[in-house]
C-alpha cells in the first residue's frame, strides 16, 4: 500500500493533538551534505514502541542497539501536499523528523515503517540531543 491511499492520512491531518513536522532525507552517497528538505507534515504519536511478543531477548537487543527503548515511538505521518501534487512524499527508514512540541523542535530518526490492513506507521526514535 502507498501512503498516497493510506487510510490513516486524513485521520492524522486532522488530528488535534497531530504536531506539524518537517522531514529530511541525508543524502546516502555524501554523509556531508545537506539533508533534503522533503517538505511538511503532521505527525500523531501513537505511543511507545512495544517489540512483539514473540521476540526473544537477542532479538529485543539487536533491534534496540544500545539505545534506550523510551526514546523508541509509534507514529502516524502524513505529508501536507496532496498525493499526487508536487512536494508529496512518503516517508522511509532512514530519514530525519523535526517536530514541533510545546514551542521546542524535537528532532526524531525514522527507524522503519510498518504496514498493516489498517495503513502505514512508523516506529521513531527520539533524539536524546534535542531536550
Amino acid at each position: 500500500m502507498s501512503l498516497a491511499d493510506d487510510p490513516n492520512r486524513q485521520h492524522v491531518l486532522d488530528a488535534a493533538d497531530a504536531l506539524d513536522c518537517t522531514v529530511y532525507r541525508p543524502d546516502e552517497d555524501d554523509l556531508d551534505a545537506e539533508e533534503e528538505d522533503l517538505g511538511d507534515a503532521k505527525v500523531l504519536f501513537t505511543g511507545p514502541f512495544e517489540p512483539p511478543r514473540e521476540w526473544d531477548a537477542a532479538e529485543r537487543e539487536d533491534y534496540f542497539d544500545g539505545i534506550d527503548p523510551a526514546l523508541f515511538f509509534t507514529a502516524l505521518i502524513a505529508c501536507e501536499a496532496e498525493p499526487g501534487a508536487k512536494g508529496f512524499f512518503t516517508p522511509q527508514a532512514g530519514d530525519l523528523l523535526a517536530a514541533m512540541n510545546a514551542g521546542k523542535v524535537e528532532m526524531y530518526f525514522v527507524c522503519e515503517r510498518l504496514d498493516d490492513e489498517h495503513g502505514s506507521s512508523f516506529v521513531l526514535i527520539r533524539d536524546e540531543d534535542t531536550d
